[in-house]
């Protein structure tokens, strides 16, 4: 025979809004409920945070859940400490689903997937100024991650010691591969997920920072799109000759171009 408990939490289970108060784990969340709030209407409001901790929470973030789930646990499980609610509500454990360029696909790279959902979070809006700024800013971390040798935040206590590489793409399959040319090491190898442990506390890191410094209504881009790209997309993209494609990332990653048969990785 089940006990009172037993029985008050069965009963409790039975309704939707209850049900997802005890997947998420907060009493803040029904009592938003109760109060008759929308998710979509409370205010994610932000108090700047420390980049090191955040890297330092992400990092362990990586090995619990993966990259996507160690960027975004990294930064809001910052803010549920600093802030609380509403971000006591927040179910990071979702974004486990991106590990691995999203369940292990290679697509795009878990960190960036995570970084951009706690950006847009914080500073997006389906308003058409605050959705713009928050492209801008993910825009810029993006083109951060192509271009800078990466990983570049080494963690407090580290499992092994990790060489950097260039991406020059978004792509977890391309991220990796050139990382493993550039060191010798095996996909799957103890080191590479070391590696992207890295990755995912650099990538929290850089995402506070410019999230830090866009509430002080002082962020501005510092990665821009290189001549290559800049070149194919006078051609392929909006108001081109061609225009058969829309992109932002760098071509020369995964594409054949005139002057050369093939890109090598």
């Amino acid at each position: 025979m089940a006990t009172r408990r037993e029985a008050l939490r069965m009963i409790g289970l039975a309704s939707g809004t209850t049900l997802i108060g005890a997947l998420v784990g907060k009493r803040e969340l029904v009592a938003a409920d109760k109060k008759g709030n929308d998710a979509s209407e409370l205010s994610w409001s932000y108090t700047k945070l420390d980049p090191i901790a955040c890297a330092e929470r992400a990092y362990p973030g990586y090995y619990k859940g993966g990259c996507c789930y160690g960027v975004f646990e990294g930064i809001i499980g910052e803010l549920r400490k600093q802030v609380g609610f509403p971000y006591t509500m927040m179910p990071t454990e979702l974004f486990t689903y991106g590990e691995g360029g999203v369940a292990g696909t290679a697509s795009l790279c878990g960190t960036l997937n995570g970084a951009s959902a706690a950006v847009f979070l914080i500073a997006g809006g389906v308003e058409k100024e605050k959705k713009e700024k928050a492209f801008e800013i993910i825009r810029e971390l993006y083109n951060w991650y192509e271009q800078e040798a990466l990983p570049n935040y080494r963690p407090m206590k580290p499992k092994y010691e990790i060489k950097t590489s260039i991406s020059k793409s978004p792509l977890c399959h391309a991220s990796i591969s050139r990382w493993c040319k550039a060191t010798g090491f095996k996909s799957f190898s103890n080191e590479r997920s070391e590696r992207c442990g890295w990755l995912t506390a650099s990538t929290a890191k850089y995402a506070v920072e410019l999230l830090n410094k866009h509430s002080e209504m002082a962020f501005e881009a510092a990665h821009h799109l290189s001549s290559e790209v800049k070149t194919c997309r006078s051609c392929h993209d909006k108001g081109g000759i061609v225009e058969n494609t829309r992109t932002m990332m760098d071509c020369g990653g995964c594409h054949f171009t005139g002057k050369t048969k093939h890109i090598k990785i």
